[in-house]
């Protein structure tokens, strides 16, 4: 199975459109914004003028993912716990691919879909899918998506559209198109005629579910397209830059290409050719005839300029840090004898909130996916309960984290336990997660760990 490419997108609104008789809420400008961002992300087809060999959407995005999952981890408590795990797992092993995608689109869908009696999961990135209507408060309630298949020389476009009604059913209805070619969605086929699709039904309903039965991951900054709630890339803001950015690369790829050694010659030291024709090389610069400077050979060695390409290109990637939020240094050379503390401390808190932002992004997108799962293995009588405070049962730890330094926080619970401020037995209840509000709570903390305890009062 194959997810159309970049070049046929452009034809999945149209085939959604086509199937369902409905229209793409998404404005023109941002279809043109969309399409670029993935263009720019996975395409080396950059305009004459520019080189994108630095493929700096690439490096932004695998920055960003990497960071936010550095120490991410999931535990369960509750009823669900064994019905939730291996869905978790499963979970798992998609999360960076949707992050990324979530990245590069501004937002993408993480799809449940059934496998025996749990859930897998597929990603429906930005390109591949079709907003058809929204709630008061810019949420997705109808949809359009596609997926197609090549058999042969058939194409086969499975059109797939999910509306949320106000009483909570989520209604799925899908339809199969065959073609024998990608320009065109073809005419509707039944569902069997594809084994994969034979066990989907062509609508069903499913009620009190309150979603569209798959979780958005929408990038949490302002949409700077249209002002609508279509969700941005992360790099959208710098979009300029970066083409800026690429010209200046592509000058100074130029630069080295014209500094190399030439040899100036006059026009009657050229040699015709078997077709009688004046040949010379490309590597030779021709003279009018009557210029007595340049009358034989003269070499050319000009001085390279790269120093000032080079701080210029330096100048744009600091703005490129600015624009996203990025730490200084993430894409530019760090130059710390010319910058001030305030702007290192600047820099940093930019950075650490901007992970923060799609920390805070995917565990929402997490709490809400679970809970989905939770709401259709009850439908699917998978399990009996599908009541969930899903905040009490999942938890998601994502470590020190880029504002949190634990050793240190500890040095201060050790150093306020020296000077009399608090009790040792708040320290170790800290260290190990442990209530401390109450008598009884510390005790407890005295009672499992005291020899930590009786250490630390003898470093006072």
């Amino acid at each position: 199975m194959g997810i159309l490419s970049a070049a046929q997108n452009s034809n999945k609104t149209r085939n959604m459109e086509v199937a369902f008789g409905a229209t793409d809420i998404t404005s023109a400008e941002m279809r043109e914004a969309i399409r670029s961002w993935f263009a720019m992300y996975y395409e080396n087809n950059a305009p004459e003028n520019e080189d994108d060999c630095q493929r700096l959407p690439v490096q932004i995005v695998n920055k960003l993912y990497r960071t936010v999952f550095s120490e991410y981890s999931v535990s369960l408590n509750g009823v669900h716990k064994e019905f939730l795990a291996p869905i978790v797992e499963r979970l798992s092993a998609v999360k960076k691919r949707a992050m990324q995608l979530a990245l590069i689109g501004g937002e993408c869908f993480i799809k449940p879909v059934l496998s025996g009696k749990t859930f897998d999961f597929v990603i429906v990135r930005r390109d591949a899918f079709a907003p058809f209507a929204r709630d008061v408060h810019g949420k997705i309630t109808d949809v359009g998506t596609t997926e197609t298949t090549v058999v042969g020389k058939k194409h086969y476009t499975l059109c797939e559209r999910r509306s949320v009604a106000a009483d909570g059913t989520l209604t799925i209805e899908s339809r199969l198109y065959m073609s024998d070619s990608a320009d065109h969605i073809g005419y509707n086929v039944p569902l069997d005629t594809l084994e994969k699709y034979a066990g989907i039904q062509p609508i069903i309903a499913i009620p009190v579910v309150y979603n569209l039965g798959m979780v958005q991951v929408k990038c949490p900054q302002e949409n700077t397209v249209d002002g609508t709630c279509d969700g941005v890339s992360v790099y959208a803001p710098a979009v300029g830059l970066i083409k800026n950015i690429n010209r200046n690369e592509k000058l100074l790829d130029e630069e080295f290409e014209n500094g190399g050694s030439k040899i100036i010659a006059s026009a009657d030291m050229l040699q015709p050719g078997v077709d009688g024709k004046k040949k010379f090389s490309d590597s030779v610069f021709v003279a009018i005839d009557d210029d007595p400077d340049t009358v034989g050979v003269t070499v050319f060695n000009p001085t390279l300029r790269e120093a000032s390409f080079l701080a210029r290109k330096q100048e744009y990637l600091r703005n490129c840090e600015s624009l996203i939020g990025l730490k200084r240094g993430i894409l530019s050379e760090v130059e710390t004898a010319e910058r001030t503390a305030r702007a290192i401390t600047s820099s940093e808190g930019d950075y650490n909130l901007t992970i923060l932002d799609f920390q805070e992004m995917w565990e929402m997108a997490v709490k809400e996916l679970l809970y989905t799962c939770i709401k259709l293995g009850a439908a699917y009588r998978f399990i009996k309960n599908g009541n969930a405070d899903i905040h009490k049962e999942i938890v998601i730890d994502w470590g020190d984290g880029v504002l949190y330094n634990r050793d240190k926080v500890w040095s201060e619970y050790v150093a306020m336990v020296n000077s009399g401020l608090i009790k040792p037995e708040i320290a170790v209840a800290w260290y190990f997660d442990m209530p401390c509000e109450t008598e009884k709570d510390l005790q407890k903390v005295r009672d499992k760990y005291m020899p930590l305890i009786k250490q630390i009062e003898n470093d006072d």
